[in-house]
Formats: structure tokens, sequence, C-alpha cells
């Protein structure tokens, strides 16, 4: 992504230098393409690793059962029927990218279809780290339970 980057900044200036144009819409839209798709499928990886932002103002004074409770809330009420949700509303979107083999209205831009599926993608990535963080927690509970 960064190499994207320098390259287009440099074609740009030595092109200016030129008087050529050296730059492509393909390099600033697979400059995007790359930041999207580091940013949609990290999100799993965050979450399995407890790497999301969170506001902390009582959490970590909680006890870990007490934290455990909060996560399996939040990952049932908002996470997993989020994820659904987004799976649902982008699935036709993603669909209908395929049918048609959407493309860039740039010219010399790049292909629409496969970003759009990384989007899908990583809906479903999330969806399913949060069903293993659920079942996680709830072994957790079930465990610290059996415990007292």
């Amino acid at each position: 992504m960064t190499f994207l980057g320098a390259l287009n900044a440099i074609l740009r200036y030595l092109g200016r230098f030129l008087g050529q144009n050296l730059t492509s819409n393909a390099f600033l839209e697979g400059q995007w393409y790359l930041f999207s798709c580091v940013f949609l499928l990290c999100g799993a990886a965050a979450l399995r690793k407890d790497r999301h932002v969170r506001v902390d103002l009582f959490y970590d004074r909680l006890s870990q059962s007490s934290k455990a409770w909060i996560d399996l809330l939040g990952l049932s009420f908002l996470l997993i029927p989020m994820m659904i949700f987004s799976i649902w509303a982008s699935l036709e979107f993603v669909i209908s990218s395929w049918d048609i083999w959407e493309v860039s209205a740039d010219a010399g831009g790049l292909p629409r279809y496969p970003i759009k599926t990384v989007l899908l993608f990583s809906f479903g990535l999330l969806f399913l780290q949060g069903i293993s963080e659920t079942v996680h927690r709830i072994s957790f509970l079930k465990k610290s339970k059996q415990e007292d």
C-alpha cells in the first residue's frame, strides 16, 4: 500500500518534469483496495486478540466474570446480529456487482467486484469470530461457576 502511494507520487512528479502522464487510476484505486483489505480483513483477527477499541471507563476494574458477561452480551446482541444484517444487506450488492462484472467509473480503474467480495467475506469472518468468542465466554462462565 505504501509502495503504491510512493510510486504514484514519484511518477506524478516525474511525469510533470517530463511533460507526460505517468500515473494511473489503477495505482490510486489499488491503494484504497489494499487499505480496505487491511481494514476489513483484520477485524476478525483484532476481535480474536481482544484488540478492538473500547471505552474503558469501568471495564478494566471489573472481575473476569463480569467482563465475560459484558462481552457475551455485546457479542450476542450487537456484533452477531449486526454481522448477520451486514451479510444480508451486502449480499445482493456483491452478487449484482459480479453479474455485471462491475468496473471503476474512472478510466484505467480496477474492477469493483473483487473488493466488494472482500466486504462480504470480512463480515463473514467477523461473524464466525463472534460465534467463537461467544462460545469461549460461555465456556469461561461455566467453568467459573463450577469453581464457585
